[in-house]
């Protein structure tokens, strides 16, 4: 073997040298490890979040996706399968190929592990759920979507960070009226020259000092007709269509109101106030034996909380099983219904500005309470022995959300905080009676805000209030000014999930397709303004509108472009 011609001492030394620059590249990597940079942060785990993160990769954008979500997809993949779409001519762009996807899923005969697939039907939502013509799937069971999604990530080589909570009380750096970076909880810190907040709450809008507000509007704010309170609407299934006594001992007030019943005296119609629709978790529920979990009973379980609904089936109501909506395999996306149901009325008022800690409350509150409401249905004498038989047959599905014993991850924030930004959508703009000159995405669902609170009214009867359905005639365009903050608050964000809307036009709006939609259009001007070092509000709309053509988003009805 051939001797180092170098003295031991050499020798000796230089490895110590080696040693200690490979310590100190270590030691800078590691301090350096919470740090992180790209031209484009998006903040949010939802649909619209990864969806705003693909749109960035194919304009060549690097982005980092900052998740407080271990799961993507928000209530795409979090139980929401019967997709609330409205009409699915206007989903375009990437949120259409999400809906592509899926379609594709299903047509593996590998995909139906439960049913076969002509035992399933082709039904959903007025129209066919596996629409070849169009290679679209709208009914989808939830780890199928978050299949999608991930899938979108991996082929992307996005990265996303998870279980990383934005510090809302000073984690946002901001100089001149933009942002620099953000910080998590965890100490980790991100700089970009664009930001998307794509949550449910908006917490990364607010952080940053964007005008926002909670609730609902009076009526004249705007010069709308459904906004504020709506107590004179009762004509559809979700009041109570028979006079119920709401006292714990009936006819005696001196017994106290029944759980969930308000003692406040209902407000004017149309008054704004500060309380927020109420919020469920959308359940995917199985029929079959093999795949089927008995519903748990919680820890906190009272029966006292669930008189009400025993009274309603008193009555003879026979809604309860009505949205058990089906989608493949033998499962559903159970929903709300009816006068008493999944939804919490009166528990979500201060969610969208609670802390961490609060929040994980009122969500813990909302599991319990409709865990509560299931085992109550099941084995209460006070409910029928049809019903509870019924019940029998079901339970939550052993092969969905396996890590959470069987309970959606996701609790349905049907509203939370909505920005006030350049422009206000609002209900005339829905109902095409104002058009907006700056289009950049289609809604077409009903103005569907549910119950917001219940209440005693003047004859002494239960009552329910703020649920308002309202069909619309035609689809209607959702205006750029509306994802971004006034110029002056932040000049490099963009909202594309808490948009700058009035609360009934939010509740059109406020459909998972629609998000994705936006959270694409958001991106593709982040990257404009990106390009053009500018303002995000200084986006030539002209050049923007190609691009998004081009990318085969819809912006207009066919006879408007």
């Amino acid at each position: 073997m051939k001797k180092s011609s170098l003295p031991v001492t050499a020798v000796v030394i230089a490895s110590l040298i080696c040693f200690f620059v490979f310590a100190g590249i270590q030691s800078f990597a590691k301090v350096n490890s919470k740090s992180f940079k790209a031209d484009i942060i998006v903040y949010g785990g939802t649909s619209a979040a990864v969806i705003a993160a693909v749109e960035a990769v194919h304009s060549g954008k690097s982005v980092l996706v900052v998740s407080p979500d271990v799961h993507l997809g928000g209530l795409s993949s979090g139980g929401l399968g019967f997709t609330d779409t409205g009409n699915k001519s206007v989903i375009g762009g990437l949120s259409r190929e999400f809906y592509h996807r899926v379609w594709l899923h299903y047509n593996d005969p590998a995909a139906w592990k439960w049913q076969k697939q002509d035992e399933f039907g082709n039904k959903g939502q007025g129209t066919v759920a596996m629409d070849g013509e169009n290679r679209t799937m709208w009914l989808f069971e939830p780890h199928v979507a978050e299949q999608v999604f991930e899938e979108l990530v991996r082929e992307n080589n996005i990265r996303v960070l998870r279980n990383e909570w934005l510090d809302r009380e000073k984690g946002v750096e901001k100089k001149s009226g933009r942002i620099l970076s953000i910080k998590t909880l965890s100490g980790k810190s991100f700089s970009g020259k664009m930001f998307i907040d794509a949550t449910y709450e908006g917490d990364l809008m607010a952080a940053a000092g964007v005008t926002y507000i909670v609730g609902r509007e009076g009526c004249s704010v705007y010069n709308e007709t459904y906004n504020g309170v709506q107590a004179d609407i009762k004509e559809r299934g979700h009041f109570f269509p028979d006079p119920i006594d709401p006292y714990r001992i009936s006819g005696r007030k001196e017994s106290g109101l029944l759980y969930g019943i308000s003692p406040e005296p209902i407000s004017p119609n149309c008054r704004g106030d500060q309380k927020v629709q109420a919020y469920c978790f959308r359940l995917c529920m199985s029929d079959h034996p093999g795949n089927r979990v008995p519903f748990p009973k919680p820890a906190s379980y009272d029966p006292a909380k669930y008189e009400l609904i025993a009274r309603v089936l008193d009555t003879g109501w026979l809604g309860w099983f009505n949205k058990y909506d089906r989608i493949p395999n033998r499962k559903t996306d159970t929903n709300n219904h009816g006068p008493f149901s999944s939804d919490f009325i009166g528990g979500s008022y201060d969610y969208p500005d609670a802390s961490y800690e609060k929040r994980r409350e009122i969500i813990l509150a909302h599991e319990t309470y409709q865990k509560g409401l299931l085992y109550f249905l099941s084995n209460d004498l006070r409910v029928s022995e049809g019903i509870r038989a019924k019940m029998l047959d079901w339970g939550l599905a052993a092969d969905e959300f396996t890590d959470n014993g069987n309970w959606p991850w996701q609790l349905y924030i049907r509203e939370a905080r909505r920005m006030i930004g350049v422009s206000v959508v609002t209900e005339q703009v829905v109902t095409n009676k104002t058009k907006v000159p700056d289009p950049v995405g289609m809604g077409s669902y009903n103005m569907d805000s549910h119950n917001v609170q219940r209440y005693v009214t003047s004859d002494g009867r239960v009552q329910n209030e703020g649920d308002v359905e309202v069909r619309l005639n035609a689809p209607y365009s959702i205006s750029f000014g509306s994802m971004v903050p006034k110029k002056e608050e932040c000049a490099n964000l963009l909202v594309p999930v808490c948009v700058s809307a009035s609360h009934i036009a939010y509740g059109s709006i406020r459909m998972e397709p629609v998000f994705m939609i936006l959270g694409q259009s958001a991106t593709a001007a982040a990257c404009m303004a990106i390009d053009n070092k500018s303002a995000v509000q200084d986006v030539p709309y002209n050049t923007l509108k190609k691009r998004l053509l081009d990318e085969n988003q819809v912006l207009e009805e066919k006879g408007n472009k």
